[in-house]
């Protein structure tokens, strides 16, 4: 959790300041960190606080306002319990955990954490006193003589009672609601535990002359166990807090992407006048003007100026990235030196950052095929310690030593406190959580917590050239017209092409703009996928595509074969274009291979995988491209259709698949796919249809996402073993078992540590996520 606060100088009359990235107090004289920002000092507590400050000191220094509840219909769900979802705040009915707003918002106040903090306060204070009465005499041997005795005894009864009733009573309501499903929880233990130590001790205290006197102690006194279950009810809302405040932490990757994008943005309007408006004022065709330094405020298009766009926060890549006029640039990305015009082109949830936090927020509220093996063990788990606590009843009372009736309470109350099913359902989830959110700062998007899991077993990544190998921005390098003016032939394709989205028309519409055309407008535009484009133009039929499309169109294409074919042994690929039903054009168009490429798929060949190039281009040209690269097969002329029963085939012979593509003609094989991968750059189908998405568009990506994938899953099964084994040391010993070997037994109040710590470190453990390099 990030505690903003004002700057602090150093000076020599305040003995302590602020630490301004954890808010902890720091004394500047024995603090070694240190740093200076725009002229003033600050100190930190720790080395980690002052890397963090060094990075992003504008993300400490913003002025702390007042914290904003979250609006009206705010939709809350369970970390563990997915399914459970409401509108405000509340409790699980399931396993009773505090609900939590299911999108992340910079508006998530802190309400909770803070008022959960202010009764740990309180409880503290109460439970303390209740404490020292009850184990002072324990620890000097002496009782407390009367006529203290009598009144210190009121004092802790009165305390205790009022830790249990008024403290304990969120325990008590989430353990009799889960009751109402059947589907007890860690709730219905705590509320079985404390509340027969409370209900046991207040009537030996009231009424002790029920007791028989082999239940009264050397003094005559009948035990009560005031302080257990005062202290046990104290040490639950400790765990309780740390574990939400350490829950808290699961959302910062988010939080810090949407908090990425700047409040204000710098309006040019129509008569020329600029002002600065708030963001939520924005909407799609204003003017923008970005200056240098300053954070885009929304997606858009650049109109005019040049500059280089620091895109890490997308891509987690910290190249910069060189944009001018016509080039996307997208909000909360950084300008570094040139001036901006933009046009905007989404606002709100639409731009590209409020999409990508919405992908993560639903990856990670789902389930991991790993979270079944908790489900079946919980399932049973209550049950099984509450048999268990009446098994260690029933066996102290009948051989336990005097008094058997205490021993048998304690053995009992110790069970039902020690077990933890929070922390066996916590496991995955929390891991799910922070992976997810860890790879959309590597620019790594999963869809769901299946992905996450998957992706580490994938033996075969089948991808597409364009746009996946390649920069996805071929430029047109030849143009052999047959009968009829360069011009003509150029302007009419750039006409055909314009209303398409795919890289190629891109570089036949930016051939003619380059050259100076008038580009007429289409009507009756169609796109076939998987062969071209048609339509007419200035009263002319026009086809462009491949030589499916001219055969589909009964264009003789013989001329132009030869010319093609040359194109595509040199790497390009070849077009062919009919005017009124006869050839008039083969375009050639070469797209670079990414620098990254190479690299990416060597160190996946080098970790076994078979890598399977998958084109709807020419074979002649998909060789040519593949033949530098480690490519185990190459599948060239093919079809959307083909492109899905090839992926289809693969998985029948019991492959574990990926499929990376970034047009329409991809989505169907990233569909059919064990794991279907989307690239950033790409269509926004082949997206939706993806498990992964990577946001730079770069093979590099998936060698990250399968480290966070193997990262994640051991983090997984770590949880799961240590919630495990946890339950299976920790009740034995709480039931007694080593009682009769050593004379050792576990008191309520140990038990009630080791199971808010178990919580705690199953958090903990997952938080580490955060910190792997990917």
């Amino acid at each position: 959790m990030t505690h903003a606060c004002c700057s602090h100088d150093a000076v020599a009359d305040v003995a302590t300041v602020i630490d301004p990235v954890c808010g902890m107090t720091v004394d500047p004289a024995k603090t070694q960190h240190h740093a200076s920002h725009h002229g003033h000092d600050h100190h930190f507590c720790s080395a980690r606080c002052r890397e963090r400050f060094v990075a992003s000191p504008e993300a400490f220094l913003k002025p702390k306002t007042p914290e904003a509840p979250m609006p009206a219909g705010t939709i809350y769900t369970c970390p563990m319990h997915p399914e459970v979802r409401q509108e405000g705040p509340g409790s699980c009915p399931k396993c009773g955990m505090a609900l939590e707003p299911a999108m992340p918002s910079l508006e998530d106040d802190d309400g909770e954490v803070i008022a959960l903090g202010g009764r740990l306060v309180t409880l503290v204070a109460l439970t303390l006193p209740v404490f020292l009465i009850a184990m002072v005499p324990h620890v000097t041997g002496q009782m407390w003589r009367q006529p203290w005795a009598a009144g210190l005894g009121w004092v802790e009864a009165l305390l205790a009672s009022v830790v249990v009733l008024w403290g304990g009573a969120p325990f008590f309501a989430r353990g009799w609601r889960s009751l109402l499903p059947w589907s007890p929880n860690m709730y219905t233990l705590i509320a079985l535990g404390t509340g027969v130590a409370w209900l046991y001790s207040a009537v030996a205290f009231a009424l002790p002359g029920l007791f028989p006197p082999a239940m009264r102690d050397m003094h005559g006194q009948v035990a009560v166990y005031f302080e257990s279950a005062a202290v046990i009810v104290t040490l639950v809302t400790l765990g309780d807090f740390l574990e939400l405040r350490a829950r808290r932490q699961t959302g910062e990757a988010l939080r810090g992407l949407l908090g990425l994008v700047p409040t204000t943005a710098r309006r040019i309007g129509r008569d020329g006048n600029e002002e600065d408006i708030p963001l939520e004022s924005l909407h799609v065709g204003d003017h923008l003007r970005v200056r240098p330094g300053e954070k885009v405020p929304a997606d858009g298009s650049v109109i005019d100026g040049e500059s280089y766009v620091d895109e890490s926060m997308l891509t987690g890549e910290p190249v910069p990235v060189v944009k001018k006029v016509h080039d996307k640039v997208t909000g909360g990305t950084q300008n570094q030196h040139g001036a901006l015009v933009i046009r905007v082109d989404h606002v709100g949830q639409d731009t590209v950052l409020s999409r990508i936090v919405a992908l993560v927020a639903e990856a990670q509220r789902s389930r991991a095929p790993l979270q079944r093996v908790a489900d079946r063990v919980a399932a049973w788990f209550v049950p099984a310690v509450v048999i268990a606590a009446a098994l260690a009843f029933a066996v102290w009372w009948i051989v336990g030593p005097t008094p058997a009736l205490t021993h048998a309470l304690v053995a009992a109350v110790s069970v039902l406190i020690i077990a933890c099913p929070c922390a066996l359902g916590l496991a995955t989830p929390m891991s799910i959580m922070v992976a997810s959110g860890r790879g959309a700062q590597a620019g790594v998007l999963f869809r769901d917590a299946s992905a996450i899991e998957t992706l580490r077993e994938v033996d075969t990544l089948v991808f597409d050239k364009t746009g996946t190998l390649t920069e996805g921005k071929p430029t047109l390098v030849d143009l052999h017209v047959f009968g009829r003016e360069r011009a003509e032939v150029l302007a009419l394709a750039a006409s055909i092409e314009r209303p398409s989205e795919h890289p190629l028309a891109a570089a036949i519409v930016s051939a003619a703009e380059g050259e100076g055309l008038s580009i007429p407008a289409v009507t009756g535009f169609q796109a076939v996928v998987g062969r071209g484009v048609s339509g007419r133009v200035d009263g002319h039929d026009v086809a462009l595509g491949n030589v499916d499309l001219m055969d589909d169109e009964r264009v003789d294409i013989a001329a132009g074969r030869e010319i093609a074919d040359k194109a595509r042994t040199k790497g390009a690929t070849a077009m062919f274009m009919a005017i009124d039903g006869r050839l008039a054009a083969v375009l050639a168009m070469a797209d670079a291979v990414k620098p990254s490429t190479k690299p990416a798929l060597d160190a996946l060949h080098a970790a076994g995988v078979t890598l399977i190039m998958l084109t709807g281009d020419n074979e002649a040209t998909a060789k040519a491209v593949a033949s530098s690269l480690p490519i185990d097969e190459v599948h060239a002329s093919a079809s959307p259709e083909d492109k899905a029963n090839i992926v289809k085939a693969l998985k029948a012979r019991g492959l574990k698949v990926a499929m990376a593509g970034d047009g329409v003609n991809d989505a169907p094989a990233v569909a059919v796919a064990d794991i279907g991968i989307g690239m950033g750059n790409g269509s926004d189908i082949a997206i939706q249809n993806a498990s992964v998405t990577l946001l730079k568009g770069d093979l590099a990506g998936i060698a990250r996402a399968r480290a966070l994938s193997e990262a994640t899953v051991k983090n997984i099964r770590q949880n799961l073993f240590f919630a495990f084994i946890y339950n299976a040391v920790g009740v034995p010993l709480a039931a007694g078992v080593l009682y009769p070997l050593f004379g050792i037994t576990l008191s309520p109040m140990i038990a009630a540590v080791a199971m808010s710590l178990s919580s705690v470190s199953v958090v903990g453990n997952a938080l580490r996520l955060r910190r792997i390099t990917i």
